[in-house]
């Protein structure tokens, strides 16, 4: 007969192991609360996200400025390319489209036009290849400090509107040789390119998150920029085109609620006097606001979501 089994000890591996560990690390979740520890690398709330992210506006400015102070740092050329970039652009859009192409003669004020449509062009362009980089480019910064981590995108947006203001002074000479001189409606310029920002913000958070996941859509973004732009009347007019019977409605109203032919044309419209109201699609600047506020709100947002992801793995 089989000597009878002795009671378990409190200090044998079976009494605080059992029933009793979940117990225990309730109390343990409890104390760490108590004295303030949080998980690390967890997502804060919104609310906590907003202050944390307006507490560091200086470094998002900081950064921005030392990044395009940096862009041209190794040229000979310097900033300079900043403003040069865009002009070579033109020029080459010019000779393919206004002068082989022949639509020079089909659009007042052509040069002007083109000019103004790929400076706010790139303005766009810019912007989201900037954002496919944000963390994938940063990666030691990500993983050697606590901060939000929409700083930097959002910091590099801010790069890319420093750099259009910078460039904004050339296309104002520009417009001025070509007989478009300031008038009261360049104020317009002002709140599209504030909706412009916003929403080039937004699709740029986008992609930072999806880049920092998948780092071969920074591969595949300069293709589908350029077939962006090629749909968004940089180099020609959306407006003559939506005209033609020939164009399905669909293909119409597609073109027309594009987002960059939509700032591009308010940027148009402020700055090109031929350019006029007629040119432009129903109610743009609603267009324009819910634009910014989907890409904007909805941007951040899809961002935010995947704060504790960044920099791991």
């Amino acid at each position: 007969m089989a000597p009878p089994t002795p009671p378990a000890s409190s200090d044998s591996p079976a009494g605080p192991v059992g029933p009793a560990g979940p117990a225990r690390e309730t109390e343990l979740g409890a104390l760490a609360r108590r004295h303030g520890l949080t998980v690390s690398g967890a997502r804060p709330t919104l609310p906590a996200y907003l202050r944390q992210l307006w507490s560091r506006r200086h470094f998002i400015t900081a950064f921005a400025t030392a990044r395009l102070t940096a862009q041209y740092s190794q040229a000979k050329l310097g900033q300079i390319w900043q403003v040069m970039t865009p002009l070579l652009n033109a020029t080459v859009y010019y000779f393919i489209f206004g002068v082989l192409l022949d639509t020079k003669h089909d659009i007042p004020d052509f040069i002007p036009f083109l000019v103004t449509g790929v400076f706010i062009w790139t303005f766009t362009s810019n912007s989201i290849m900037a954002g496919t980089r944000a963390i994938s480019g940063n990666l030691g910064l990500v993983r050697a400090l606590h901060f939000p981590r929409a700083a930097l995108p959002i910091g590099l947006a801010l790069q890319q509107l420093q750099q259009l203001l910078f460039s904004l002074g050339a296309l104002a000479v520009i417009l001025v040789c070509f007989g478009e001189y300031p008038g009261l409606g360049w104020l317009l310029a002002v709140p599209a390119l504030a909706l412009q920002a916003v929403f080039n913000t937004g699709i740029s958070m986008v992609l930072a998150r999806l880049a920092a996941r998948t780092p071969d859509i920074s591969q595949l973004m300069p293709f589908l920029l350029r077939t962006w732009m090629y749909v968004s009347g940089v180099m020609w007019s959306v407006d003559r085109v939506t005209k033609g019977e020939h164009v399905p409605h669909l293909v119409t109203v597609a073109l027309q609620c594009n987002p960059a032919a939509v700032y591009i044309d308010l940027m148009r419209f402020a700055l090109v006097e031929s350019f006029t109201s007629a040119q432009l699609p129903p109610h743009v600047w609603a267009l324009a606001a819910g634009w910014a506020l989907v890409a904007g709100v909805g941007g951040f947002l899809f961002f935010w979501k995947a704060e504790e992801e960044y920099g791991r793995g």
